[in-house]
């Protein structure tokens, strides 16, 4: 299939309103795309099934499936899409919007100060005008734009439409083996400048590596953990640690999922008090963002033998199940006309109301910047 046909299908299945999603992994040329036979809203609970997933933030929600078995799959490979240029209206954050966030992570602080809540993630919402509202047109901006991102739009008529390019993966699973990346501290890209990080940052991250390893200890073994290193996202830099391990055979999908999300990265530490002070304060639903998208429980042959034309040894490939999840940042819900884009950041104790309001405009412009 060529690059024409693939996005043509894609856009016939959104002019009938169709359930679709079409989705980059990070450092990959490969686009994939499913699309639904029809408009039923299927749900997930136990993570059991084959497909694709959309999950959201908080787990007592409904998460949405694409069932492997309801959906047409296709795949290009490309380096680069076809673009055409696109203008937007901007609606500035007003003197309004930021004392409210201001005061809500003030009132953060002062929760970590008297509890014991150690860390919560507090975010909002900015929107964004738009003339050009063809999702797809979205999509090939953040296609080209974000390589080392988890780029997606997905669509269903009865839930709505989202569009992203994060930079986190909340965890894969190869055959047994477990990969998670724990994220957090953000600063702006400058390659005139030294990377510098402060003690605030490196807390926050090695509360949310502490997290994941401690969480996933009773359902993995072999657990190793890299050094930090710093990642580029678009024009943001983060702190980023590799942890990696050996699912034990009594371990199922859904636990791992129940002990990883909401990782303290995009709700806090500990994870109980965090979700109840964001859903107390935050005065919006999330929805889907901070939630996790990606594919469930799909069969794949693996072989050490690279030769294809050898048909005998290819016989000996090895089927693993594999499910790569991503959590739901740097994203935004497109409505009518209007772009919400979603997005926040890591209160500790240390931190300071206007920098983290400053730290969400910041985060704003990874996506927004391809909406001008």
């Amino acid at each position: 299939m060529d690059e024409f046909s693939f996005f043509e299908a894609i856009e016939i299945q959104y002019a009938n309103q169709l359930p679709f999603v079409v989705y980059s992994r990070p450092i990959n040329a490969v686009i994939k795309c499913w699309l639904q036979h029809d408009e039923k809203l299927h749900h997930t609970k136990d993570f059991s099934e084959s497909g694709f997933v959309f999950a959201p933030f908080n787990l007592e929600e409904n998460s949405i499936l694409f069932p492997k078995d309801n959906c047409s799959y296709s795949e290009i490979e490309c380096r680069d899409l076809e673009t055409q240029p696109f203008t937007t209206s901007e609606i500035q954050p007003n003197s309004t919007e930021r004392l409210q966030h201001i005061e809500l992570v003030s009132k953060g602080i002062n929760s970590i100060e008297h509890t014991d809540l150690q860390k919560v993630v507090l975010s909002r919402c900015e929107k964004k005008a738009l003339q050009d509202t063809n999702p797809i047109s979205i999509f090939k901006h953040l296609f080209n734009a974000y390589k080392n991102a988890m780029v997606y739009c997905w669509f269903h008529p009865k839930v709505g439409l989202w569009i992203g390019a994060t930079p986190e993966l909340l965890f894969k699973v190869e055959g047994k083996r477990l990969t998670t990346i724990a994220l957090a501290g953000t600063q702006p890209f400058n390659a005139n400048e030294t990377v510098k990080w402060t003690p605030k940052e490196f807390e926050e991250q090695q509360i949310v590596t502490d997290y994941i390893t401690e969480q996933i200890q009773p359902y993995t073994e072999q657990i190793n953990v890299s050094e930090v290193d710093t990642v580029k996202a678009g024009s943001l830099l983060h702190l980023k640690t590799k942890i990696t391990s050996l699912i034990k055979d009594a371990s199922d999908l859904k636990s791992i999922i129940d002990a990883l999300h909401p990782t303290p990265a995009v709700c806090g530490f500990p994870k109980a008090k965090a979700k109840d002070f964001i859903l107390q304060h935050e005065n919006y639903n999330r929805d889907y963002y901070t939630g996790f998208l990606g594919e469930l429980n799909l069969k794949q042959a693996t072989t050490r033998n690279t030769n294809r034309r050898n048909v005998e040894n290819n016989a000996y490939a090895v089927i693993k199940t594999q499910s790569n999840f991503y959590v739901n940042l740097r994203c935004m819900q497109l409505k009518e006309s209007t772009a919400k884009i979603y997005v926040g950041g890591g209160i500790t104790k240390g931190s300071n109301p206007e920098h983290e309001w400053e730290e969400t405009v910041n985060k704003t412009k990874t996506i927004s910047t391809v909406l001008e």
